[in-house]
C-alpha cells in the first residue's frame, strides 16, 4: 500500500510510520522539517511541506496513494489550527479520490460510568491545561461530520495516551472510552500507531468514528 502520512515526525505519526514500515508499506512521509525521516526504511520518502502554508500543495501530493493518514497536532497554543490541518488532509484525500484515516482526540467520547458526561463535558475531568486541545478535538469532530464527500475514518485515542509499551492487545471501541479490568483508559503511542495500521489495512465498515485502548492491565505509561 503507498501511504501519505500527514504528521509524520509527532508523537503519533511517528508511531504509524514505524507500524507501516513494519508491515511493509510504502510512505510517504509529510511534516515541515521530514528530513531525517530518510533514515528509517527505503520505502519512507520525506516530503517537506507546510500545510497551513501551502495546502493546494498536500492535494497534489496525495495523488498516486492509497490512502490519506493524518496523524497532524498543533503545539502548545496554536490549538485552534486543527481543523484548518484537519480540513486539508480531508480536501487532499477527496482530490485524489482516496480515504482518509484520521487520528482524532477524546473530547467527545463519553465517560465509561454511565453518566452521559463525555471527556470534554464531565466536571473536573480535564485539567485546565489540557482543555484548549479537547476543544480543537471537539471543532475537529464537527468538521468531520460535516464532511459529505470525502471517505473518512476518525480513530480517537483514550483518556491518557503517552510513552510505553507495544503489547499489541487492544480493544477498539466507539462512542465511549474503552477502559481496563482496572477501569483505566489508556494506550501507548506505539500501540495507537499499530491500531492505526490496522484500520489502514482492514477498515471496520460503516464505523467512522472509532476509538482504541487497552484492553487489560498493561505496563504503566511514562509520564509525559
Amino acid at each position: 500500500m503507498k501511504i501519505i502520512l500527514f504528521g509524520a515526525t509527532g508523537d503519533v505519526g511517528s508511531a504509524a510510520l514505524k507500524a507501516a514500515v513494519s508491515r511493509g508499506h510504502h510512505v510517504t512521509a509529510v511534516a515541515r522539517q521530514p528530513q531525517a525521516l530518510a533514515a528509517i526504511s527505503p520505502n519512507v520518502t520525506p516530503f517537506a511541506l507546510d500545510l497551513l502554508k501551502d495546502p493546494d500543495a498536500a492535494a497534489a501530493a496525495a495523488k498516486g496513494h492509497d490512502l490519506v493518514i493524518s496523524a497532524l497536532r498543533p503545539s502548545a497554543g496554536r490549538e485552534a489550527d486543527l481543523v484548518p490541518l484537519t480540513r486539508t488532509a480531508l480536501a487532499a484525500a477527496r482530490q485524489a479520490g482516496i480515504p482518509a484515516l484520521v487520528t482524532g482526540g477524546a473530547a467527545t467520547l463519553k465517560l465509561a460510568d454511565g453518566s452521559g458526561h463525555t471527556v470534554l463535558t464531565a466536571p473536573g475531568f480535564l485539567p485546565d491545561g489540557v482543555r484548549p486541545i479537547a476543544e480543537a478535538c471537539a471543532a475537529q469532530d464537527a468538521l468531520l461530520d460535516a464532511e459529505t464527500e470525502a471517505q473518512w475514518t476518525c480513530l480517537r485515542p483514550p483518556a491518557m495516551l503517552a510513552e510505553g509499551p507495544q503489547t499489541g492487545s487492544y480493544r477498539f471501541g466507539t462512542d465511549t472510552l474503552v477502559t481496563d479490568a482496572e477501569g483505566n483508559s489508556q494506550i501507548s503511542f506505539a500501540d495507537f500507531g499499530a491500531a492505526l495500521l490496522d484500520l489502514a489495512e482492514a477498515p471496520r465498515g460503516s464505523s467512522r468514528k472509532l476509538t482504541v485502548a487497552w484492553g487489560a492491565p498493561a505496563p504503566a505509561l511514562a509520564a509525559g
